[in-house]
C-alpha cells in the first residue's frame, strides 16, 4: 500500500514538473487572456523566444515555431492566461533580452526590445 502511494505521488510531482520545464501553457481554460506582442528594434532576426509564467521554474522552449522569426521592426503576438510573464526574445549566437511583465485581462502588454 505504502508504495502504491509513492507511486502515485512521484507521478503527481512528474507531471507537475512538466509545466516549470517547457514554461507552461499559454492559456489556461477558464482564464481571463490577454496579449503579449514581442517588437523588435533590434537589426538582428529574433530566432528564439521564451515565455513562461512567472511561477515557472524555467523559461521553457522556443514559442517560434519551425522557420518562424521575427524580422528587424517586426511585431509578432501571443495570446496568454492574464497575469505575471516572464519573456525573452534574442537572436541565436548574438543575444537575447529578458523582462518581466504584467498582462491584464483583455489588454495588451508590448516587450520592445532595442
Amino acid at each position: 500500500m505504502k508504495l502504491r502511494i509513492l507511486t502515485v505521488l512521484a507521478a503527481a510531482l512528474l507531471a507537475a514538473s512538466c509545466n516549470t520545464i517547457d514554461g507552461g501553457p499559454l492559456i489556461r481554460d477558464g482564464m481571463p487572456t490577454g496579449t503579449i506582442e514581442i517588437e523588435n528594434q533590434t537589426s538582428y532576426t529574433f530566432n528564439a523566444v521564451n515565455l513562461s509564467e512567472c511561477d515557472a521554474m524555467s523559461h521553457g522552449f522556443n514559442r517560434l515555431s519551425s522557420g518562424q522569426s521575427i524580422p528587424p521592426g517586426g511585431v509578432m503576438s501571443w495570446t496568454v492566461t492574464a497575469g505575471c510573464w516572464d519573456i525573452g526574445a534574442g537572436a541565436i549566437g548574438v543575444g537575447d533580452s529578458f523582462n518581466k511583465m504584467q498582462v491584464a485581462a483583455g489588454g495588451i502588454s508590448r516587450f520592445t526590445v532595442q
